[in-house]
């Protein structure tokens, strides 16, 4: 096997529904849509923002059976991402319906399907190293098995493999009990602002940064504030803030999904940390230029970006 750095992904990849609508529609009426979209979701976003920048990513978390499964799984197979797990036969792969009004207005129906399902079994499967980037989300822990199965795997894996999580705009949602084993195991937390106040009470985000990195037990906290770039804490005492890149934004969909994927990336490709900050900041800010939640730059174009 290959010791080339990896990122393995144990986070929920779904589908995206999304429906464009002029406004949401009466209770009871029948609406037609402007425009439908259907395309992978989730962890997906951020294993696909990796793979373009060189850095191999392995999905370890859980695939289904049926329409939604195969969409799931060919855009994998396009973006060279290895499923490591077995699929449940017995679900298919849960979908996120996303009703999009004229104005931005985004309102989300969800329904779970082969993700809520990973397993403690199917984790011991995964050979992690101490050169990999492990990954996933605050949606992991809403499922009960998923939250208990990920908990044990993070006391498995080797104390120097990087472990990256990112709250997501759920963050309120999350136990406090489960959020502190987070604190205590994170290499790096990585939050936009809004979900850096909701954690800390400041909405400043330099502060709110430090106030992060004086919760975790080791590493660094990340918040990342849209087109002014994002604030690095790696002492609970000093936050460096590393300026963005001016766009024209199309749609702000995953972008910071991408941050997150480019940033291990970077460090995979062992650049400091303040400067895998500034090539994520560039390859979200690229990604927002593109319709889609997937949208983050290859290698040559963000090099391109960047000079």
């Amino acid at each position: 096997m290959s010791d080339a750095p990896r990122l393995i992904l144990v986070d929920s990849v779904v589908v995206d529904v999304v429906l464009n609508v002029d406004a949401l529609p009466e209770r009871g009426s029948d609406t037609l849509v402007e425009r439908s979209d259907s395309f992978a979701g989730g962890g997906f976003n951020v294993m696909a923002a990796a793979s373009r920048l060189g850095l191999a990513s392995v999905y370890g978390g859980v695939v289904g059976l049926g329409p939604f499964a195969t969409i799931a799984q060919e855009a994998m197979r396009e973006e060279n991402i290895v499923v490591a797990t077995a699929p449940n036969d017995d679900v298919d792969t849960g979908f996120v319906v996303a009703i999009v009004e004229d104005n931005g207005e985004r309102t989300f129906l969800t329904s779970t399907g082969a993700e809520a399902t990973l397993s403690t079994a199917q984790l011991d499967e995964l050979d992690v190293t101490e050169r990999d980037f492990v990954y996933f989300s605050g949606y992991a822990l809403l499922h009960d098995s998923n939250a208990r199965a990920l908990l044990l795997f993070l006391k498995r894996i080797p104390a120097a493999t990087c472990f990256l999580f990112d709250p997501g705009p759920i963050v309120d949602e999350i136990p406090d009990a489960l959020l502190e084993a987070v604190f205590d195991r994170v290499d790096w937390f990585s939050c936009n602002a809004r979900e850096a106040r909701l954690l800390t009470d400041s909405s400043d985000a330099e502060e709110a940064a430090r106030l992060l990195r004086g919760r975790l037990n080791h590493g660094a906290a990340i918040v990342r504030v849209g087109a002014e770039g994002c604030v690095v804490a790696e002492s609970e005492g000093s936050s460096e803030v590393v300026a963005g890149f001016r766009v024209e934004s199309v749609d702000s969909n995953g972008a910071g999904d991408c941050h997150v994927g480019a940033f291990a990336a970077q460090l995979a490709h062992g650049r400091p940390a303040l400067e895998a900050a500034r090539w994520a900041n560039a390859a979200a800010a690229m990604s927002v230029t593109k319709r889609g939640p997937a949208t983050g730059p290859t290698t040559p174009e963000l090099e391109e970006f960047l000079r």
